[in-house]
């Protein structure tokens, strides 16, 4: 006979399971602190990435512990996110933990308590616990403002608001690839941003403002050039950068309307620029576009970026320019830290590069192929 009586595990994650259909969002806190309490935690603390992605700040709510922002990567919260990984720091009471808010492999944010002990047992519930947590925290975002304004550190205009309620997850991680974007400025973005959907075998990506379909891509050029056409005329035009990876062989495949040549990252270090015969912007009305093809080794990255990354200009007018992002990306510390930290740590590294200047849309959008399988996955051991 197969025991299907309900332990104390089962009974913890089971009451946010049960509940989470109808809690209202000024319930989740005092529910998530009495489930901590229960496996004889205190003092918790849930932490949000902020819009700008420098940010860990608390989220208020009655049973919560609320402090000060946190920098990312310059705490063991910050840590604990860039990592996706929990962290532990002892403390004359006890022992600290933070554990990554993880939707899927995007990272939310963190959760933060504190333990007299900590054993096996409790990292394995807390880890669960953690993903529950996140889960519902990304439910009920679309259901109230206080998420929203807990993350946002400064005011933000109604077309940047518009465009990160389009934007996917900034992060998607499966054996087979990764990927992961960045916008810039994060509270007035103007039209830059990025796409992309997995689909079996095929990675489907874009950047700028093109949404995906199951047609190929030179269909997906000549019905994005009509409708832009249609809906705006020959004075508006758009500059997509579309792209499909076969993530079982590596097989990349792109259609360039007029964006900078990506980048191909390999051992850390920026191997070459991926050049390909560029089209006509979308809108102007070109047909059959050049289909570019490039084979990928495992492990190697193509970082995607549009024109506002290069042309925003210094104190002496002079413009970004490519060289000094190759030159930025390979100053980048080698950890073993996943897509999202070493994103973040590049759009970090260009900003402080431009002084803080950021004048025009800035976007990045890094794909990591791994190659591998994910059927084992789907067995229960």
């Amino acid at each position: 006979m197969v025991d299907r009586s309900e332990g104390f595990g089962e009974r913890l994650l089971g009451v946010l399971l049960d509940r989470a259909h109808e809690m209202p969002p000024q319930l989740i806190a005092p529910l998530i602190a009495e489930e901590v309490a229960r496996v004889g935690g205190r003092d918790v603390s849930i932490l949000l990435q902020d819009y700008a992605q420098e940010l860990l700040v608390p989220l208020p709510g009655r049973g919560l512990l609320v402090g000060e922002p946190e920098v990312i990567g310059e705490s063991s919260a910050g840590t604990a996110f860039l990592r996706a990984k929990p962290i532990q720091e002892r403390q004359a009471d006890g022992v600290r933990v933070y554990l990554p808010l993880l939707d899927g492999s995007d990272e939310v944010g963190v959760m933060a308590l504190t333990l007299d002990t900590i054993d096996d047992d409790d990292r394995r519930l807390l880890r669960r616990l953690a993903g529950l947590v996140a889960d519902m925290l990304v439910t009920k975002h679309g259901y109230t403002d206080r998420f929203f304004q807990a993350r946002q550190r400064e005011p933000m205009s109604v077309a940047a608001e518009m465009q990160w309620s389009l934007l996917p997850p900034l992060t998607m991680s499966v054996p087979q690839v990764a990927v992961s974007g960045a916008v810039e400025p994060a509270y007035s973005i103007a039209g830059d941003s990025f796409d992309y959907a997995l689909n079996d075998n095929i990675l489907h990506a874009a950047v700028i403002d093109a949404r995906r379909s199951g047609i190929n891509l030179a269909d997906k050029y000549a019905f994005m050039d009509r409708a832009i056409a249609e809906q705006f005329g020959p004075d508006h035009f758009v500059n997509p950068q579309m792209m499909s990876l076969d993530i079982t062989t590596g097989l990349l495949q792109w259609v360039n309307a007029g964006h900078p040549a990506p980048l191909l990252v390999r051992n850390h270090l920026v191997d070459r620029q991926v050049e390909s015969p560029t089209t006509l912007p979308v809108g102007f009305g070109g047909e059959h576009p050049p289909i570019s093809e490039y084979q990928l080794r495992r492990g190697d990255r193509v970082l995607c970026y549009t024109d506002g990354v290069i042309e925003e200009r210094d104190a002496d007018g002079e413009p970004f320019g490519e060289e000094r992002l190759i030159r930025c990306i390979n100053r980048i510390e080698h950890t073993e830290e996943g897509v999202r930290a070493w994103a973040l740590r590049l759009s970090r590294a260009l900003k402080q590069e431009r002084s803080g200047r950021t004048s025009d849309d800035a976007t990045l959008f890094l794909i990591e192929w791994r190659g591998g399988a994910a059927d084992h996955l789907a067995v229960l051991e």
